[in-house]
């Protein structure tokens, strides 16, 4: 029924049969090395064990079980008895402590590879199992059914492994425990960020049961394994035993006591000395309980936390929690669900409120010794959140008040008050160990047990503590000593706390100094940069921002430079400047802009260069609509343009054309048209000779004025009297204008 190879010895192999047996073969002999009366029925299905030094090998029947057995002795160590009908397929996990069996009952069974207990019953309901795949370096397993296949993740991705505030880290490697020390990193070697540390490792020892999850209490003086039910507390150093127990969970305090969760609800508390404290009954399933300032048990919607000292509930929280992280200073802690986290600030330390030099006991601490029944949601007033983030937490830890994690995007991300940023983006999969100030580097661990460090300056952290907590003298000083390549983080921080001017003060990009610089309106700012960059974007924000603030001078400038010529139609329209408007017509037209230089020539009242630019732009329809409008006179030389540019495309279109010249009976009072457009024209003309007069008599009162000045000053200064004389310039353009025109001498 099947054949398979023993990893371990490539020239043996075993066969599984219908006649009940195994046989035991080599490569070099026909007949069998011997033969295991394995089942009361037929065997369909066997395979080696390929991990350990365990000679096993696992066989499954339509007797309804699987057998383990050692090939070297010949005995069946463990009969797996719990399924209904034949079983079809059984495995080995390449690197997990598991047995895998399935059947034609449509179950998959997962087994303790060494208590042979039963973890776990898959059933899909994909009708009969009939085959079984794993692959060695995944948690991945394949299910084959009759009705299709099945891959599911099994056991945890993240590597057992612990880090100590000194850089030491210990990790598991199935029942094999080793040390390596970042420290031992000389100076010398430089390391950049994201490069796997040249880590010397040692061999620790070994563990007696299979690690799940491995811990350093807080002085790192004990590690604590958990696993298969049970846990066990070793020295750092040597390895040594120290206690043990029984344990689903295991969690420190910040002081050295623990809590071993034991059942869902049954909790033990022990104090330093590995002696218990307490016995917790819970009313409630705890799914996971969490160490910390608080001691934490947490239901599938809900957690709870209870004082270390007399298992007190301080407050319940509905929330449904995977991890959660305190801060050192024991008032802050970080709750990560399943799409967000949640920053929520404890209030059982006593305060120091250095405003009035006052101390006063917190909210918790006073309820609890007033004598008052807590209810069963706990003390309102003891948690308050502070800020949540809409993103999911894969690992995490606090430096002071910053929250480092990274996201199951791979980004490793610190938060500051609720200001989240990106540090780095990681290229893999990797998990948090720890931070070491004296380094102020963050260090990271993947599957495969490589340590890699990314840079986090301690003095940034410090510096946005620093101004979340008010202090801004202090982080003032502090500021310095931040390299000038992280001062945009810092003033992104800022901004996000809403002080603008001091992140102006402290940005260094371009780019960003002219954002805050718009936010805040300093436009002789934002112009000095714009001047810099040289960017019509920044040129027209800056323009668009003047206008609105009434800098009309400033506008011009900066839609010049931007050469916003839309703007600037806008601009000198509302000011009446004609002379600016011409200026913008001959602009228009070297820069390809017809529709602006129409305009501003419309506006001129310069009809025969809005003809003529039509007929360029070989609009010539519309400048034959024009004509008939405003120019009757010219229609006819139009519609000859016309008929023939449509004669290249239409013949018969352009002899459908009709010419006021040779048909005037087509077009409507088409006399009265252009008997109009002469008187109009006439009026033109006279108004533009009153407007030549006007000016000149302006500029002879001017000169008048000017003369009669003069001979006041020249009197007064024969008089002894001292002048202060400052140039004045015109402020008009048309006056100026007027000074060039020529002027005739016979006012």
């Amino acid at each position: 029924m099947q054949v398979t190879f023993n990893p371990k010895d490539t020239n043996t192999f075993a066969s599984a049969s219908l006649d009940r047996t195994i046989k035991i073969w080599n490569l070099g002999s026909p007949d069998p090395n011997f033969t295991l009366d394995a089942h009361q029925k037929g065997v369909n299905c066997v395979d080696y064990i390929s991990g350990g030094d365990k000679p096993y090998l696992i066989t499954g029947s339509d007797d309804n079980t699987a057998k383990v057995w050692d090939y070297q002795t010949k005995s069946c160590v463990q009969t797996l008895e719990g399924h209904t009908h034949n079983v079809s397929a059984v495995c080995f996990h390449p690197e997990l402590p598991i047995i895998i069996t399935g059947s034609e009952d449509g179950t998959v069974r997962i087994w303790h590879a060494t208590t042979y207990r039963l973890e776990n019953t898959l059933n899909y309901g994909l009708e009969r199992v009939w085959a079984l795949g794993s692959m060695k370096g995944s948690r991945r397993i394949v299910l084959g059914y009759d009705e299709g296949t099945i891959m599911v993740k099994i056991g945890r991705e993240v590597p057992v492994s612990s880090m100590d505030d000194s850089g030491k880290i210990i990790w598991a490697k199935h029942n094999e425990i080793q040390t390596v020390n970042i420290k031992s990193v000389g100076t010398n070697i430089e390391v950049t960020d994201g490069e796997r540390l040249p880590l010397a490792v040692k061999e620790l020892g070994t563990c007696d049961l299979y690690p799940q999850s491995l811990k350093h209490n807080p002085n790192g003086r004990f590690v604590v394994v958990c696993g298969d039910g049970e846990y066990i507390i070793y020295t750092a150093l040597a390895w040594r035993n120290r206690s043990f127990g029984s344990a689903l969970e295991f969690i420190w305090s910040p002081d050295g006591e623990y809590a071993a969760r034991e059942s869902t609800s049954k909790i033990k508390i022990f104090s330093k000395n590995f002696q218990e404290k307490r016995t917790v009954q819970l009313t409630f399933s705890a799914e996971h309980i969490f160490g910390g300032t608080l001691l934490a048990m947490c239901s599938s919607d809900f957690i709870c936390f209870y004082d270390w000292a007399e298992c007190r509930m301080i407050r319940r929280i509905d929330v449904t929690v995977k991890n959660l992280y305190w801060a050192d200073s024991g008032d802050l802690v970080a709750i990560a669900s399943d799409t967000s986290f949640y920053i929520l600030k404890y209030n059982f330390a006593e305060m120091n409120l250095m405003i009035f030099f006052l101390l006063r006991r917190d909210v918790v601490q006073s309820y609890l010794d007033s004598g008052r029944q807590v209810d069963e949601q706990g003390v309102e007033d003891s948690f308050e959140l502070l800020h949540e983030t809409n993103e999911r937490v894969r690992t995490g830890i606090w430096v002071g008040d910053c929250f480092i994690y990274n996201s199951t995007s791979w980004r490793l991300n610190y938060c500051v008050g609720g200001e989240v940023t990106t540090m780095f983006h990681l290229d893999r999969p990797m998990y948090l160990l720890g931070y070491l100030a004296s380094q102020s580097r963050v260090y990271l661990i993947d599957r495969e047990f490589n340590v890699m460090g990314y840079t986090l300056l301690l003095s940034l952290i410090e510096y946005k503590t620093l101004v979340m907590r008010g202090d801004f003298e202090r982080a003032n000083e502090i500021l310095p000593s931040i390299p000038k390549e992280h001062h945009n983080s810092v003033a992104h921080f800022l901004e996000s706390r809403g002080m603008i001017e001091d992140a102006l003060e402290v940005a260094t990009d371009p780019d960003y100094r002219f954002d805050l610089a718009m936010q805040l309106g300093k436009l002789e700012i934002a112009k000095e940069i714009a001047t810099e960059a040289q960017s019509e974007s920044k040129w027209k924000q800056l323009g668009e921002l003047a206008m609105s603030t009434g800098k009309l001078a400033m506008a011009e400038e900066c839609m010049k430079h931007a050469v916003d010529l839309s703007g600037l139609l806008l601009l000198y329209s509302s000011l009446g400047d004609a002379e600016g408007i011409t200026r913008l017509a001959s602009l228009s037209k070297e820069q390809g802009k017809n529709n602006v230089a129409f305009l501003c020539l419309f506006m001129l009242g310069k009809l025969e260069d809005c003809l003529q630019l039509l007929v360029e732009s070989n609009r010539i329809p519309e400048a034959a609509l024009m004509a008939r409008s405003y120019l009757p006179s010219k229609v006819s030389g139009i519609v000859t343009i016309w008929r023939k540019d449509l004669n290249k495309v239409n013949p018969k279109a352009a002899e459908s054309l009709a010419n006021p010249q040779e048909y005037p009976g087509m077009f409507e009072n088409w006399k009265v048209a252009l008997d109009v457009e002469t008187r109009v024209r006439e009026k033109r003309l006279q108004n533009k000779m009153e407007i030549v007069v006007a000016k000149r008599r302006l500029l002879l009162w001017m000169h008048l004025v000017t003369v009669q000045y003069l001979l006041i000053v020249t009197s007064l200064k024969k008089s002894g009297v001292r002048i202060k004389e400052e140039p004045c310039e015109p402020k008009s353009n048309w006056l100026m204008q007027c000074k060039t025109e020529t002027f005739v001498s016979d006012h």
